[in-house]
C-alpha cells in the first residue's frame, strides 16, 4: 500500500500563487505516475496534472496548463502542484493520487489517493 498526505491548502486572494505538496509513504517503489485532481463545489472530479516518478514526462489539463506546474522530488518521496494566478473558480478540494501505470487523465488509473486539501480563492 501507498499512503499519501497533502498539505499547503488554504484561503488566498485571487491572483495569488500557492503550492500544494503530497508526501508518499509505504510501498513507494511501486509508484509510476503521480497526479493531481480537484473537486469543486457542484462539480465533478477534474484531472489537473500528472508526472512520472522519474520526472521524464508530464501531462496537463488544457484548463490549467498555462498556470499550474507539477513537479516531484523523489529524495523526499514528495510531489507538488505549483499554482499561479489563482481565480475564484479554482476553489476546490485538491487531491493527490498515484498509480502504477502510464500517465493518464483518468482517475480510475490511480490506485491510491490522499484525503484532499481545501483551496479557497477569494475574489
Amino acid at each position: 500500500q501507498v499512503q499519501l498526505v497533502e498539505s499547503g491548502g488554504g484561503l488566498v486572494p485571487a491572483g495569488s500563487s500557492l503550492t500544494l505538496a503530497c508526501k508518499a509513504s509505504g510501498r513507494t517503489f511501486t509508484i509510476y505516475t503521480l497526479g493531481w485532481f480537484r473537486h469543486g463545489p457542484g462539480e465533478g472530479q477534474e484531472f489537473l496534472a500528472a508526472i512520472t516518478w522519474s520526472g521524464a514526462a508530464t501531462l496537463y489539463a488544457d484548463s490549467v496548463k498555462e498556470r499550474f506546474t507539477i513537479s516531484r522530488d523523489y529524495t523526499k518521496n514528495s510531489f507538488y502542484l505549483h499554482m499561479n494566478s489563482l481565480k475564484p473558480e479554482d476553489t476546490a478540494v485538491y487531491s493527490c493520487a498515484v498509480g502504477h501505470r502510464e500517465l493518464s487523465r483518468n482517475a480510475a488509473q490511480y490506485q491510491h489517493w490522499g484525503e484532499g486539501t481545501q483551496v479557497t480563492i477569494s475574489s
